[in-house]
């Protein structure tokens, strides 16, 4: 039976047992008597939510969106204001859980009918047959049959298009069998696992939105109860947008402002709540509460029936001095009035004065992006005429920083909780349900300058060689700069764009909003080493390091000269691993995988240049017979600022691996001479073996004899020679190495050779 097919049969099925229904409307997260009072959003997909209010009873009940109950259950909490105490709280087991496990496999685009059908084993089912037939019974099992009709072998999983199966029956003392593809309809009388499969489908549907499951909160101690009532579910995250106005004079005070969009989704208006915005990036996850999980566990029945005691010999103990017993230490009392400073997390808090000249808005939404938030912790006053133009024309038009300035009040305060930064609304707002409201939270001036900046790869296409436009600014405000688009402004009118990473409070950063074609930027790179530097002696080893080394060579081209000097920043990226600058240009600033690097272009020229230079040291271990030791040391010695402990110390040692040294020049070559002298004797030999039977060849033959006496001779005293060598180097070896083994020598730096 093909999928489709199969299907076809699963609708034909469930069609009986009760449509879904129409359009519904979403349920909201949460519904009872207690007041929304409020919202904290995160930036992680999820939002704190607090209600408030007085209730008469022992008990309150809310009702909890399906999807949202698990979050729920990990983050509730419940605070009785006048004393008394929550004792359970406590909701109904997931329904899913009551039916076969086979209702899981029902998700949008999974599940088949076979899978269904074996899964509900045991379950009372009528299956009509194409034949007319009308087949009651208990599903027994479901198996997979081969194209020929035979049951498919355990272990065998082949699909094919043509794939079939049969169903089995029970009633009382028969069995029947059914090809499911002669299957047109099945009728489910167990009511409860059909209501299930409505209820499935509905969750399905609507991914919870069309389910709320009741959460009872039982209490004790009092009639009347004056509760709070928090938790955490999934919400939307809030995104945040910004402008920057430029510093006229492409140096200075920058206007920078910024915008939060909140999206209600939660089913239900947000009326007069206190609302909060947090930075940062808290863990969030979700986590199954809501359905019983069942544990397999080990079956000990046999245990008690196989247990056999063994004797055992009895042991004299020891006496041992009985010890006091220990009195517990009784805790302090604490104290239910905790100060503010203890009890609540750090927090700088300001207010924004209004503007001068500005009428006050009548409400909360009459003013700014809802007539809220701002610049938390830090006094904004509104700008003075003064700084942004005060009461006369704009100097930019219309769409400048003294009229940004005026036309928008941020009011919020800050908090730093536990690496978070959360901006409290000032006033109360009201975001209907379904909507998205924009509201202002930063209002300040900032330290800032236009400036440029080249990015390895250049602006783009086309724009390999160019750099960017960059606005430069530090973020001066107490709180965190979330990851958003900034629009920048400049004689009165949008010059481009940019987005950054988040900017922690105090930090600079550098947002690129347009390309400059009129710079160009090269560089150059090339690789090398330097010398070797001692780092210590000890026990005769001698541990060294020395460095690798990559200079780039960057330059900068103008097309014209400039009328006044300008700077460029170089996103030079780090050569990895342990390289540092040598030396560390000035004005340089680090990045976590690069450095920004300052290049100034004087008034009037048209290139500048800068060099960079990182280098890395590797350390390794060297022998004093080793050849560059000795270079080393030499090249020590040479200078002429060498400490004199460290030069009494390093003399000894470099003499007698010198004398050594030309002991051994020497043994090579008297040891190279011999080798010669018994080559010529070997050949001298030969010729006296050609001739050792020619009559007429004596003379010659004396002639070779004495010449073999000679070669012999001075092969002896050349042996001679090396025995007293090698004599004289063993003994300044041993004196070497006395020398050495008794040395430790660890200078404050690393010792270099003479240039």
């Amino acid at each position: 039976m093909r999928p489709s097919i199969l299907s076809s049969v699963l609708a034909t099925a469930l069609f009986g047992l009760g449509a879904c229904g129409g359009a519904r409307t979403p349920y909201a997260t949460t519904g009872g008597a207690l007041q929304l009072s409020k919202v904290v959003l995160y930036r992680n997909g999820v939002g704190y939510f607090e209600r408030g209010g007085r209730v008469d009873g022992e008990s309150l009940t809310i009702r909890v969106r399906k999807d949202q109950v698990n979050d729920l259950l990990k983050s509730l909490t419940v605070v009785e204001r006048g004393g008394g105490r929550a004792v359970s709280i406590s909701m109904p087991l997931d329904p899913r859980s009551w039916a076969n496990g086979s209702i899981a496999t029902l998700g949008p685009g999974n599940g088949s009918l076979f899978e269904v059908l074996d899964k509900l084993r045991g379950t009372d089912v009528t299956l009509r047959t194409t034949d007319g037939d009308d087949l009651r019974g208990r599903i027994l099992i479901v198996e997979a049959l081969l194209p020929d009709g035979r049951p498919r072998a355990p272990g065998d999983t082949g699909i094919d298009d043509e794939q079939d199966y049969k169903v089995t029956l029970i009633t009382k003392q028969k069995l029947t069998v059914v090809r499911l593809s002669k299957v047109t309809g099945i009728t489910l009388h167990n009511g409860d696992v059909a209501m299930q499969f409505q209820r499935s489908l509905d969750a399905t549907a609507g991914e919870g939105m069309f389910q709320q499951v009741d959460v009872t909160i039982r209490l004790a101690g009092r009639r009347a109860n004056d509760l709070v009532v928090s938790y955490v579910v999934s919400a939307p995250m809030w995104k945040p947008t910004y402008r920057v106005v430029l510093p006229e004079a492409g140096k200075g005070e920058a206007l920078l402002q910024g915008w939060a969009v909140v999206d209600n989704t939660t089913g239900e208006d947000w009326r007069d709540v206190k609302l909060a915005l947090t930075s940062g990036a808290p863990i969030a996850f979700r986590y199954d509460l809501h359905t019983p999980r069942d544990v397999t566990r080990t079956d000990l029945s046999s245990v008690g029936s196989q247990r056999r005691a063994t004797v055992s010999v009895g042991e004299a103990g020891y006496a041992q001095p009985v010890e006091p017993a220990a009195v517990a230490a009784t805790p302090p009392a604490y104290d239910d009035e905790m100060k503010e400073s203890e009890a609540s997390p750090s927090r700088v808090t300001s207010k924004t004065r209004p503007a001068p000249n500005r009428p006050a808005a009548k409400n909360a939404k009459q003013s700014a992006g809802a007539g809220w938030g701002g610049p938390p912790g830090a006094d904004q006053p509104a700008p003075a005429p003064g700084d942004w133009g005060g009461d006369g024309a704009p100097m930019g038009g219309a769409v400048d920083a003294n009229a940004l300035a005026r036309s928008m009040e941020a009011r919020t305060k800050a908090a730093s909780i536990s690496g978070l930064t959360r901006y409290d609304l000032d006033e109360k707002l009201t975001v209907p349900d379904g909507t998205s409201t924009m509201v202002a939270i930063i209002n300040a001036k900032v330290e800032g300058e236009e400036t440029f900046l080249f990015r390895p790869g250049g602006a783009g296409q086309g724009y390999e060689a160019n750099p960017y436009r960059v606005i430069r600014f530090k973020n001066s405000t107490p709180f965190a700069l979330e990851s958003g688009p900034i629009s920048i402004y400049s004689g009165g009118s949008f010059v481009g764009e940019g987005i950054s990473e988040p900017v922690s409070a105090g930090v600079a950063v550098t947002i690129p909003f347009a390309v400059e074609s009129s710079l160009l930027v090269a560089s150059s790179l090339q690789y090398g080493g330097d010398e070797m530097r001692l780092v210590k002696i000890v026990r005769g080893v001698m541990e060294i390091e020395n460095f690798s080394r990559r200079s780039t060579f960057w330059e900068v081209t103008s097309q014209q000269p400039r009328t006044s000097e300008l700077t460029l920043y170089v996103r030079h990226p780090k050569a990895g691993g342990n390289f540092t600058l040598v030396p560390r240009p000035t004005g340089t600033e680090d990045l976590p995988d690069a450095y920004l690097i300052p290049i100034k272009l004087a008034s009037g020229a048209i290139t500048a240049k800068q060099e960079v230079v990182e280098q890395t040291p590797s350390r390794s271990t060297l022998s004093i017979w080793d050849l560059r030791s000795l270079n080393l040391l030499e090249g020590i010695l040479a200078q002429g600022s060498l400490d004199r402990t460290i030069r009494s110390r390093l003399e000894p040692i470099v003499k007698l691996r010198q004398e050594a040294g030309r002991i051994d020049t020497e043994v090579e070559g008297k040891t190279r001479t011999r080798a010669e002298l018994d080559q010529r004797a070997q050949e001298t030999r030969s010729n006296l073996e050609a001739i050792k039977r020619d009559p007429a060849a004596g003379a010659l033959r004396r002639q070779l004899s004495d010449r073999l006496n000679q070669f012999a001779k001075e092969g002896d005293k050349l042996g001679r020679d090396l025995v007293e060598l090698q004599t004289r180097r063993t003994e300044k070896k041993i004196a070497l190495e006395d020398l050495m083994q008794n040395l430790e020598l660890t200078p404050k730096e690393p010792l270099a050779p003479k240039k």
